[in-house]
Order: C-alpha cells, then sequence, then structure tokens
C-alpha cells in the first residue's frame, strides 16, 4: 500500500470513524468534526474535520467545541491537528481561539508483520520483559515513565488501570525490569474493527538507553499485533524517537500538532 493510500485509509479508520480510546470515554460526530469526551483523567479532543471544512466553518466549529466542553466543565482538551487538515489556516485560526500548540509530532506507519523480528531486537543481559496485568505492575510502569520522562505518571497510572480492568484484550503494556527496578516500559492500544494498532509511550531511563530495549519492546508489540491480525502499526513520534523509528522501517506520513485549549483563570 502507498503512503497516500495508507493516510487516506488511516483518517477513515482512526479519525472519521474513530473508536473510543478507553473505557467510559465516548466518541460523538459533531458537525464537520468528531471527538471523543471522557473524564478529567481521559483524552478530550477533537480527532478529524471534514476535508471540506471551509474557514467560515472552522470558525464556528472552534466556538462550538470550546462552549461545549466548557459546558462539561473540562479544563482543558486537544485539537488533533493533522498536517494535511483544511482549510490550510486552521492552526492559525486555532491560535486566535485561545488554543497553545504543543511540538508537532510525526505520524508514522509501518507493516506490522515486517517488524517483528528486527536485526538485534534481543534484550541486554540480565533484563526481563514483563506483561502488566494488575496494579503493581500499573505501578512499575508509570515509575519507569516517570524516570524515562521526567514527568508525573499520574494520568498514565488512571489510564493503564482503567484499561486492565474494563478492557484488557483490547491493551497491551510492558515493563522491562534489570536488577529488580524497571527501567523502561510502553504500551500498545488496539483499535477493533481497524488494521491499525497505535504504539506510545516508549520511554527508557537515562542510563539504560541505546542498549536496544526500544528496538526489543517495538518487536515485542508488532509481533502481538500481527498474531491478532492487525496489519498496521501507528506512532504520533517525538523528535527523538522519529528517527530511530524511521531506521527501524517506519514511513513518515505527514505531521500531528497539538493544540490545547486551557480556559482563562
Amino acid at each position: 500500500m502507498r503512503p497516500m493510500e495508507t493516510r487516506d485509509l488511516f483518517d477513515r479508520q482512526m479519525r472519521e470513524h474513530a473508536r473510543p480510546d478507553g473505557p467510559g470515554v465516548r466518541v460523538e460526530r459533531a458537525g464537520p468534526l468528531v471527538r471523543q469526551v471522557g473524564g478529567p483523567d481521559d483524552w478530550n479532543g477533537i480527532v478529524w474535520s471534514d476535508p471540506e471544512l471551509d474557514a467560515a466553518g472552522a470558525d464556528a466549529a472552534i466556538r462550538a467545541q470550546i462552549g461545549h466542553y466548557a459546558a462539561l466543565g473540562h479544563g482543558e482538551f486537544e485539537w488533533k491537528l493533522y498536517s494535511h487538515d483544511r482549510p490550510a489556516d486552521l492552526g492559525d485560526r486555532l491560535r486566535a481561539a485561545g488554543f497553545v500548540p504543543d511540538p508537532p509530532e510525526t505520524l508514522l506507519v509501518a507493516p506490522a508483520e515486517a517488524l517483528t523480528a528486527l536485526p538485534g531486537a534481543g534484550l541486554p543481559e540480565g533484563v526481563t520483559l514483563r506483561p502488566v496485568t494488575n496494579a503493581a505492575g500499573a505501578e512499575l510502569m508509570a515509575l519507569a515513565h516517570e524516570r524515562a520522562f521526567g514527568t508525573d505518571a499520574g494520568r498514565l497510572r488512571h489510564q493503564v488501570l482503567t484499561r486492565l480492568e474494563r478492557a484488557p484484550d483490547d491493551f497491551v503494556a510492558l515493563v522491562a525490569m534489570a536488577g529488580g527496578e524497571p527501567v523502561s516500559s510502553a504500551r500498545m492500544e488496539l483499535y477493533p474493527g481497524t488494521l491499525f494498532a497505535g504504539l506510545w509511550g516508549g520511554g527508557t531511563v537515562a542510563e539504560w538507553r541505546g542498549r536496544g530495549l526500544y528496538r526489543a519492546l517495538v518487536a515485542h508489540r508488532a509481533a502481538v499485533a500481527a498474531e491478532r491480525g492487525y496489519r498496521h502499526l501507528q506512532v504520533d513520534a517525538t523528535d527523538m524517537s522519529a528517527p530511530i523509528l524511521v531506521r527501524l522501517g517506519f514511513t513518515a506520513l505527514g505531521t500531528t500538532t497539538p493544540y490545547v485549549y486551557r480556559p482563562a483563570g
């Protein structure tokens, strides 16, 4: 499948006809948009906009979503803008309405089957890979995340526990252990009814980087995805991880920028 055909398939299956990304959330069609709505610890935001959206329609849609999420009492929500979305100045219009862009990420896709046996994907000596299946595992995963990224993992902890309790078959979480300590972690979201599985949160603590853990976690998740019938792996990659993933066989389909709206005060 050619890159633009894959991108069109991604837009159709993962955005226009998006499924909730976890228990307790819902996906709604709101005129020219598709949005997800959940609780304060869930991801809330816009996942798709009609390719025919024009300037006047975009401004009206932006105002409507600000009002909608405000009425729900959410402190913030996100508009997930892709580089091929229309109108071409949609990002400028979001900024004018009070949205603040986070750093852009690269939308990457790879065939799952091709990544199941990556060269050099074995674990370093003394490291074991542990599936996350309970609260203790979720805590280890959160700790690895905090050590790798230097950010609070409260929302991640909530999401992992919720999925383990209510939708364990659509979620894979892993933590790499060395000497009884978590040194790397990653998760994969499975989207039933689509051909895509999403790779998220792969991170390794500083002293263990460069030893193949990231590659091993990608290969492990690719094998699970392929075994369950998913054709494509998808990643929203940071500038740090995108070059690594391209070397592993991922193809860039564009960029995606999180535009975050935070009410004043």
